[in-house]
């Protein structure tokens, strides 16, 4: 673990949202002329939606080759251990609960892939190309059974599958890994490291993300309302750390602001003057101690954040965003509370509330949690892509009708993730690996694709000489680099703080990657 010494002001900008410019840099120096030019942009709206699978999503039962050469490779790995975690084949119907599978002759629990059905085929409209060495004529793919949804969308042209994503400081084979000829990110199969590196670009003890960094260059476009250019409903995320913009951490709550009922009420201990009181006392900033003075500073500006959101909360268009439907586990049956679609409602709302707040550029980070699957990984995984699903069909849904007005052009909703996880089996899950699939939504979106190359997928065998793998994890071939700039290009980030806000993506052959 990083440890780092802070200053007075640091602690309270971490722990209160003290809006102030951090150390000098140079991303610094150019805030203020940024800031400016952006401001004489075209009165619009945009948002960008980051959603963060805590533990390390094994995308590989997420989005696959279906293509015969591909599939057998894919199958032969994953048929095996006491719990096997490969998905069935296109086209198979659901094997009844306690019925023998054609497919492998196992009984179906309801827990296991026999149980349901075969995976979801994707038709990309740009064939994706075929690496040498495989016996392929085309490449096919699916999506996991219970991706129904994403599914939906992607044939709908607003989602698309962005191949082999990971943490990269220049573009690295296998061969160059293995003998460490090139330099990669330090700490690769670390949770806490590689969700910093994959948020910020930095191991753990990293002080800003770059979404809070394109929140910097682009919170003077939001007037008085700047303290709401980066809000959380999944926790605090170095994301959304900027140098200068904070984030704000909203309640999922029907009231997204924190309020404190004494200074804020009629009567407090039976007196009507005493809540006034309380307000001065709290917000006193004529003290000899400075610290006290600057945490008075930031009780008063949180006071008047949860006035103002608040108050934008009662609009009718606000009120009007619908709660998502009733989420059922697809294994057990059981109506469960899908948190995700619930911070996807808070930031629906939040997006309705815009206009009133006078905001044009936001920037979001929700999360969910359990993706870390070394054992259980049917159950486990099955479960949470579902979640994700019906998450991300109601936001869709949700963004379709804004106060009458469709806002899914405006928002771009991505997935990230610590990292993928191993090919091979270890029983009954994965372990920790490198490369990994994601998902990006949004009506700007070039969806009904998939963008980079899809790996070359198998276990080494001698039969077969697998460039993309090394010891069963896959070296990524996009870097998040990349990822992230493509949706800064969109945000409005210019290419010159595109270079300062990911330094190592002027080492990548391309600058983007064509989904926005």
């Amino acid at each position: 673990m990083t440890h780092a010494n802070y200053d007075r002001r640091q602690l309270l900008r971490i722990g209160g949202g003290l809006s102030m410019l951090g150390a000098a840099a140079p991303f610094a120096a150019q805030l203020a002329a940024a800031g400016s030019a952006a401001s004489q942009s075209a009165p619009d709206y945009k948002a960008l939606v980051c959603v963060f699978l805590f533990g390390g999503n094994d995308s590989h039962n997420m989005v696959l080759a279906t293509d015969n050469d591909s599939w057998g490779r894919y199958f032969a790995a994953r048929n095996t251990g006491n719990d096997p975690i490969a998905l069935m084949p296109v086209g198979t119907p659901p094997t009844p609960v306690g019925a023998t599978s054609p497919v492998t002759g196992r009984v179906a629990s309801a827990g296991s892939p026999e149980a349901w059905g075969g995976v979801l085929p994707i038709v990309p409209r740009t064939p994706n190309p075929i690496p040498a060495g495989t016996n392929a004529s085309v490449r096919t793919f699916a999506l996991h059974p219970f991706l129904q949804p994403v599914k939906d969308l992607f044939d709908a042209n607003r989602l698309a599958v962005v191949a082999n994503v990971g943490t990269l400081i220049r573009p690295i084979t296998k061969a160059q890994f293995e003998a460490r000829t090139v330099p990669f990110p330090d700490n690769l199969f670390s949770h806490n490291d590689q969700q910093s590196t994959w948020q910020a670009g930095q191991t753990e003890g990293a002080r800003t993300g770059w979404g809070g960094r394109f929140g910097d260059l682009l919170s003077s476009q939001n007037g008085t309302s700047s303290l709401f250019t980066a809000v959380s409903t999944g926790g605090n995320a170095v994301f959304l750390s900027g140098q200068n913009v904070v984030q704000y951490q909203m309640s999922t709550g029907a009231q997204p602001a924190v309020v404190i009922a004494g200074q804020s009420g009629n009567s407090l201990f039976g007196s009507t003057v005493a809540p006034g009181r309380v307000r001065e006392m709290i917000t006193d900033t004529n003290t000899a101690s400075l610290f006290a003075a600057d945490y008075a500073t930031t009780t008063s500006r949180s006071i008047g954040a949860s006035t103002t959101l608040n108050n934008a909360f009662a609009a009718p268009a606000v009120s009007a965003v619908p709660a998502a439907s009733p989420y059922r586990n697809p294994i057990t049956g059981a109506i469960e509370i899908n948190n995700l679609a619930v911070q996807l409602q808070a930031v629906a709302r939040m997006i309705a509330a815009a206009p009133t707040l006078g905001i044009r550029r936001q920037v979001f980070f929700v999360s969910l949690g359990g993706w870390d699957t070394h054992d259980f990984q049917n159950t486990a995984q099955g479960n949470n892509l579902a979640k994700v699903a019906h998450a991300l069909a109601y936001f869709d849904g949700a963004l379709g009708n804004v106060g009458g007005v469709n806002m899914r052009n405006a928002v771009t909703t991505f997935t990230a993730s610590d990292f993928s996880r191993t090919f091979t089996t270890n029983g009954d899950g994965t372990d920790h690996a490198w490369g990994g699939h994601h998902l990006v939504m949004g009506g700007s979106v070039r969806g009904g694709d998939i963008y980079g190359q899809y790996p070359t997928l198998g276990v080494d065998i001698d039969a077969f000489r697998n460039p993309d793998m090394s010891r069963s994890h896959l070296v990524p071939t996009t870097s998040v680099d990349q990822y992230g700039a493509t949706m800064g290009r969109w945000l409005g980030v210019s290419e010159s703080n595109l270079d300062v806000i990911f330094p190592n993506l002027r080492n990548m052959v391309s600058r983007g990657l064509g989904f926005l």
